[in-house]
Parts: C-alpha cells; sequence; structure tokens
C-alpha cells in the first residue's frame, strides 16, 4: 500500500502544468521511466539536431526565389532573414530564462496567460504539419518523380527499374518509406538521440550543395550557361506582385523556434544555447546562399519550384545519370533524417495542447504511439494530396509560420512582463510585426491574384 501511494504522489508531482511541459534531463522521474542515456546533450550535437531543423525542405524552393528576386535582393533577403531569426530566438531564450519557461508555449503563455499558450501552440502546429507534408511531397518527388508545366519529371525508382505500378506508385513508395524508414526514427524519445542522423542529414545536404556547385562552374567555365539577372525582371503588374510571396518562402527555410527548448533543455551546459543558435545560423546561411546562388546559375530561368525536380534530364557534363541519381537519393535520404527532428516537436506541441495536465507524454507510451501514429497517418494522406511544394510552402509561410519566427516573440518582447527588454528589443519588435503582417497579407493576396490570372489565362 505504501508503495503504490508513493508512486501516485510521484506521478501527481510530475504531472505537467501548462507552464512546464519539458521535463529536464536530469529528473529522477526521467531517470526512472526512461531508459535511454540521460547524459547531458553535447555542443556538437545540440548545433547539428537544430541545423538539421533549419536546413530541411526549405533549401529546395529557395533557387526558385532567386529566380524571382534576382542575386542581390536573393541573397541580401536570406542573410536578413538570418538576422531577424538569431534576434527572435533571443529573445525566447532571455524571456524563457526570466520566466522560468522550458518551452515555446510556456513563454508565451506567461506572457499573454492561456490565449498565448494556445495560439502559439496552434501555430507550431500548423507550421510543422505544414513543413512535414512538404518533406514526404520532395521524398515522394525523389522516389516517384512530379509533373511540372505539363512535363513529367521521372523518379529514380521509375528510371531503375521502369514504371511498375507496385514499385513506382507515389503512395505505395511514400508508405514504404513511413512505416521502413521515418517510423522508427519518430519512436525516440529525446531529441539528443537524433544527433548521430542529424550529422549525417547536414553531411548529405552539403553533398547536395557540393554538387550543384561543382556543375554549375564547369558549366560556367565550358560558356554554356551564363550568370543570372542581379535583380528582378518585372515586366507587369502580375509579376510585381510574384516577388512579394517569396517572403513566406525565406521566412519558413529559418524557422528553428519550436525545437530550441527542446534542444536547450537537453544541455549539459544550456548557456550554451545562444552561441549554438549563432554557429547553426551561420552553417545554414551559407548553405543557402550557396544553394540558391548555383541552382539558378545552373537552371536558370528552367528552376523549378522544387529545384530538385530539375535533376532528373542530362545535365550537359560527364557522368550526368549518376550525379543526378546521387544528388536526388542523398537529398531524399537527407529529407528522412530530418523528419523525425520536425515531428519531435509537433508531437509535443499537439500533446500539450490536447493533455495540458497530463504527465509528459514520455512516460506514456499508449499516448506516445497512438498520437504518433494519428499525427502521421494525417501527414502521409496530406503528402498524397496537397498539389505543389510551392503550394505548401506558401500557405504555411504566409500564415503560422511568420507567427512562429517573428510576431509571437516580438509580442513577447513588446509586453515585456519581467522588465527586461532593451530598447533595441522594442525597436527592431515594432519593426519586426508590422513588416511580418504585411508580408504575410500580401502574400496571401497575391496567392488569390496569381491564381486568377492563371485561371483567366487558360479559359482564354
Amino acid at each position: 500500500m505504501s508503495t503504490l501511494m508513493s508512486s501516485s504522489t510521484s506521478d501527481r508531482k510530475f504531472r505537467r502544468s501548462p507552464k512546464n511541459t519539458l521535463p529536464s534531463h536530469d529528473s529522477n522521474h526521467n531517470k526512472h521511466h526512461n531508459s535511454d542515456s540521460l547524459d547531458g546533450a553535447s555542443y556538437s550535437g545540440a548545433v547539428f539536431n537544430l541545423s538539421t531543423t533549419i536546413v530541411g525542405a526549405g533549401i529546395m524552393a529557395l533557387p526558385a526565389t532567386f529566380k524571382q528576386l534576382g542575386l542581390i535582393f536573393g541573397v541580401t533577403l536570406i542573410i536578413f532573414a538570418a538576422l531577424l531569426t538569431e534576434f527572435s530566438i533571443d529573445i525566447l531564450l532571455r524571456f524563457s530564462k526570466a520566466s522560468k519557461s522550458s518551452s515555446y508555449s510556456s513563454v508565451a503563455s506567461d506572457s499573454f496567460g492561456v490565449f498565448g499558450r494556445t495560439f502559439s501552440q496552434l501555430c507550431i502546429i500548423i507550421n510543422n504539419l505544414g513543413m512535414l507534408v512538404v518533406y514526404l511531397i520532395i521524398i515522394g518527388d525523389v522516389l516517384a518523380g512530379t509533373w511540372a508545366r505539363g512535363l513529367h519529371h521521372r523518379g529514380v525508382m521509375e528510371e531503375w527499374f521502369g514504371q511498375q505500378w507496385w514499385l513506382t506508385s507515389r503512395s505505395i513508395l511514400l508508405l514504404l518509406t513511413t512505416l521502413f524508414v521515418i517510423g522508427p526514427l519518430i519512436s525516440f524519445k529525446r531529441v539528443d538521440s537524433l544527433r548521430y542522423t542529424s550529422a549525417v542529414s547536414v553531411g548529405l545536404a552539403i553533398v547536395f550543395v557540393a554538387i550543384t556547385a561543382g556543375v554549375a562552374i564547369v558549366k560556367l567555365l565550358e560558356g554554356t550557361i551564363k550568370i543570372p539577372p542581379l535583380f528582378p525582371e518585372l515586366v507587369d503588374q502580375a509579376s510585381f506582385w510574384e516577388l512579394f510571396t517569396t517572403i513566406p518562402i525565406l521566412v519558413t527555410a529559418y524557422i528553428c523556434h519550436h525545437n530550441v527548448h527542446p534542444i536547450e533543455n537537453e544541455l549539459t551546459d544550456p548557456c550554451q544555447m545562444k552561441s549554438i543558435v549563432r554557429t547553426s545560423l551561420i552553417l545554414c546561411s551559407s548553405v543557402y546562399v550557396a544553394t540558391s546562388f548555383f541552382g539558378f546559375l545552373l537552371f536558370g530561368e528552367q528552376t523549378l519550384d522544387d529545384v530538385l525536380a530539375n535533376f532528373d534530364g542530362d545535365l550537359g557534363v560527364p557522368y550526368s545519370s549518376l550525379l543526378d541519381d546521387v544528388v536526388r537519393v542523398s537529398y531524399g535520404l537527407h529529407l528522412m533524417l530530418v523528419f523525425p527532428i520536425v515531428f519531435y516537436s509537433l508531437r509535443l506541441n499537439v500533446d500539450g495542447l490536447l493533455f495540458p495536465y497530463a504527465i509528459p507524454i514520455a512516460y506514456d507510451n499508449k499516448r506516445f504511439y497512438s498520437l504518433t501514429a494519428c499525427l502521421m497517418g494525417f501527414i502521409y494522406m496530406g503528402a498524397n494530396f496537397v498539389p505543389s511544394i510551392w503550394d505548401a510552402f506558401q500557405f504555411t509561410g504566409a500564415t503560422a509560420t511568420i507567427s512562429v519566427g517573428y510576431i509571437i516573440p516580438a509580442a513577447i518582447a513588446l509586453r515585456d512582463k519581467h522588465r527586461i527588454a532593451t530598447r533595441k528589443d522594442r525597436l527592431v519588435s515594432w519593426i519586426m510585426i508590422p513588416l511580418a503582417v504585411t508580408s504575410s497579407t500580401v502574400a496571401i493576396l497575391s496567392d488569390v491574384y496569381s491564381f486568377f490570372i492563371t485561371k483567366n489565362g487558360q479559359e482564354s
């Protein structure tokens, strides 16, 4: 009886409040319930996990933004978005420390109560669901191919084995990938358990950049391609409004705020988090600029919304077919390894929204696996019905992602419940909120405008 009462008391003690949704890595309760190693996460492991969160599918849409913005504005906005991201994460870290909060939603709750907690959780859920759907779309493009501008771009499975419905079907390939690759990876209960797969995923992204850069440089020296335009080419009113649709893509490419707290909570020295964020952003910005520049340089006006689809034909260099396959397979594997990092915070926030007072999900196997299965099923269905990577990025980027990355952190700084915001914090926040809202509104309106222009053009 005394043992039972002790266990019940222990469970009540560690039941989660909305303010404390993430258990720390050194709690006795963790030691009792979790069989994984509970040593604190290392600096390098945290950098790889955060960098993997950032360099996900966004990198594939960036060359298309350069096609609309030109090189000068494209590079400028990539760097500008990185600086704003560092600023917004710094706000989250400082206000989390002041309020003793251990998650994104809890620091929002500290400033804005239940509304702040619920709104931030909903934004993270929408953002992460959109990102994960995009990941599966790209994985499907790599394996099964895609259609663009009336042309079929073959996937690697079709190239290797020919057209076989049971082997090249998009839905079947995604189902097999989900069950045998992604499924085991999303079953880990600690984000630090993914540090090795994150390191491999960053390496695979660099392989993609290196091959793209190498092919582009060779063709540039041969004179078969030319330097793309430095500035956007505005030929009509529609082309002007289309410039604003690139902003949500750039914003989406840097969103990692939802994983900052889970990574920080497992660090041996949480004080290293600010340096980890800066290192990750420098690494990812370099990868983004290189990918965007060389991808646009290589394909020019033929750059597709998902540049990976461009790697299915003759690149005009020796071993072109082999390079195509290496690029697509390496990046498809990269996304499979990125998937569990983003899924981790999605599951955490869905659980926090639905069961705010339950014990942490890592200690309830039934809740953990049932929620994992439901979310994965929803993502799988979405990946089979969302028509384009560009559509998914524009929707999530123009709505929830801008809120997660910019609006909520800026609002926290302006609310300044703990009186720690500096003059610079308030000034940048006042600039960031109107900029984010305006960009989001214009992006949505331009999407609607482009839709009707395209529809009218097809009818005529």
